[in-house]
Parts: C-alpha cells; sequence; structure tokens
C-alpha cells in the first residue's frame, strides 16, 4: 500500500455479560447441544442485556482502544461502526458514539457490509490516513444480533451472538501496519441471508411483523458453500497483494461463523490450529464484531508480537467478503 504507513495502535473489545448455553435453547427449540456443537463448534453466546444498544456494546469496546492507544477522543478525526444492527435508522451509531465519547472533531458514519464490515471499515479508515487526511480513526466491528434472530427458528437462533470489537488505526513505523486489503462482493446471493422487513422495500406494519420478516433469514446450504470458498480465495488474494507467502502468517483471525469453515481455511492455507483464533465456541458469530474481537483476545493473551504477520479473513450478508494482512 502507498502513502503513510498505517496500522493499529490500540484495540478494544466487549461482550456482554450474558450467556446463552446451548442446554438453554435445547429448552427452546428441537435441537441438542452434541449437533450444535458437531455442526457449528458453538457451546454458547453472549446476549446484551435489556439495557444495551449496539452503541453501549461499541462504546465499551472504544474506551478500551482509546486507552490502549494512550489517545483521548478528543484527538480522534474519523469514528466508522460497522453494523447491521444500529441503534436506529438515523442518526447513525457512529454519531450517538461519537457525541458520547467526546470526540467533537471526529467525523462519524456507519458502514453495512455485514459480517465482512470490520475490514471493510478498516480499508475505508486507513486510506483517508495513508493520504493524510486524517491522524487518527475509530473503526469498531459491533452488533447485537439477538435482536434480530427468531429463536423460534433452530437453524439460524443457535448460530448468533452480540459483542463489539475496536481499534484506534494511525501512522506506524515503515515496515509496519496494513500490507493489502482485498474485498468484493456478490449481489445475486443477497436473497441467502438478508431481513427483509423494515425498510423502504416492505415498510414495517402488521403484516411484516406477522411474517417475523425482521427477523434474519438464511439459506445455510448456500451460505456454506460460499463460505468456504471465498474465505481461502479472500485470503490468499490479500496475501498475494501483500506479497507475503502462506507459511509467513503468524496468525490467521478468521470471521467466526462456523468451525467447518474455519477449519477449510486453515486447510487451504496450510496453517496449523495454533496459527488460528478460534473463540467461535464462546461466542457464536458476532457479525462485524467477530473479528475485531478475536483479534483482541489474541493480543490480550499474548499471541500477537510486533513484527508479526496476521491475516484477517470475513465474509457475510451482500454476500460480500473482505480480507487484510497486516504487520502488527
Amino acid at each position: 500500500m502507498n502513502g503513510i504507513p498505517v496500522g493499529v495502535l490500540g484495540i478494544g473489545k466487549y461482550a456482554p455479560e450474558r450467556r446463552l448455553t446451548n442446554q438453554e435453547l435445547e429448552q427452546v427449540v428441537d435441537t441438542n447441544d452434541e449437533w450444535i456443537v458437531s455442526r457449528t463448534g458453538i457451546r454458547e453466546r453472549r446476549i446484551a442485556a435489556g439495557h444495551e444498544a449496539t452503541s453501549d456494546l461499541a462504546y465499551e469496546a472504544a474506551v478500551k482502544a482509546l486507552s490502549s492507544a494512550n489517545i483521548t477522543a478528543d484527538q480522534l478525526d474519523l469514528i466508522i461502526v460497522a453494523t447491521i444492527t444500529p441503534d436506529m435508522f438515523f442518526p447513525s451509531t457512529a454519531c450517538i458514539l461519537q457525541d458520547r465519547l467526546g470526540a467533537k472533531k471526529a467525523a462519524a458514519f456507519d458502514l453495512s457490509a455485514a459480517c465482512s464490515g470490520f475490514i471493510y471499515g478498516l480499508a475505508n479508515a486507513s486510506g483517508f490516513i495513508a493520504l493524510g487526511m486524517y491522524k487518527y480513526a475509530l473503526v469498531i466491528g459491533a452488533d447485537t444480533l439477538s435482536r434480530i434472530t427468531d429463536y423460534t427458528d433452530r437453524n439460524t437462533c443457535v448460530l448468533f451472538g452480540d459483542g463489539a470489537g475496536a481499534v484506534v488505526i494511525g501512522e506506524v513505523p515503515e515496515g509496519r501496519g496494513f500490507k493489502s486489503f482485498e474485498l468484493g462482493a456478490d449481489g445475486s446471493g443477497g436473497p441467502h441471508l438478508r431481513i427483509q422487513g423494515g425498510g423502504s422495500r416492505q415498510p414495517s406494519s402488521e403484516e411484516t411483523v406477522g411474517g417475523k420478516r425482521h427477523f434474519i433469514e438464511m439459506n445455510g446450504r448456500e451460505v456454506f458453500k460460499f463460505a468456504a470458498r471465498i474465505m481461502g480465495n479472500a485470503a490468499e488474494e490479500a496475501l498475494r497483494k501483500a506479497g507475503v507467502d502462506k507459511s509467513e502468517i503468524d496468525l490467521l483471525v478468521p470471521h467466526q461463523a462456523n468451525i467447518r469453515i474455519i477449519q477449510a481455511s486453515l486447510e487451504r492455507l496450510e496453517l496449523p490450529p495454533e496459527k488460528c483464533v478460534i473463540n467461535i465456541d464462546r461466542y457464536g458469530n458476532m457479525s462485524a464484531a467477530s473479528i475485531p474481537l478475536a483479534l483482541a483476545e489474541a493480543v490480550e493473551e499474548g499471541r500477537v508480537s510486533e513484527g508479526d504477520t496476521i491475516a484477517m479473513v470475513g465474509f457475510g450478508g451482500g454476500l460480500t467478503w473482505g480480507a487484510s494482512v497486516l504487520v502488527w
């Protein structure tokens, strides 16, 4: 990448206290722990409290990221929140967060690319900084998927959880930072993963509410086929752009959607499991929050050292995909 070298200066995460276990879901829908674990790898997921909205989760992660970067909110030039569960249509969750943080000089907007959103957000923010337009940006992936999950649908209710992960990015020493981004979309696959109700096509009504059109709809078979292919493709393309061989990856941080998809990515990249962050068993799929929260956990656990080459890759509704190579 050309311009000012841009990388991660600070990182933070937040997961709600409430844990929803497979055993609890057994009491709600026709499923069981063995079936869920064998097909998804998920044992529990976090659920936001009744008073918590997406901006609340984002705020907690943002405060930690700012502290980690040793900067104050009023130094921020830009806030991007990647989410598909904003507090409301508008103002944006990023604007709500900007006010709460006191980031008075920061531009702020939301970005909608579903589970790929955090990578999309990083690509946007790093571009602004690399051009010299901004100095510090806060990029957050945050979602409260429990609010759009149908807990009578056993195919989807076992998958999703709530959380947030945040990074502060800015100029880093030469040789460090983001080396490449690979972003893509295939809108023809949109019907495989969507929410139909609530927008301008199908405004909220008795009919849309009664028809459960405000909940996630997913064609699991088609999404799995797409993800198993695109995760490897996107990661390999990001590596090619960065001039990095897959043997040089120190840590893979994949979107946590399904353990079998993660395993397929490891096989494609010829990486051992110890070089991969896997926390799907404890959090499930948190959409845009999955990658940054997983990266934050890896940093907390001492799995990331200066100079490490990190590959991040995800896919999501849209259908979308995104990957990045980062030297820590």
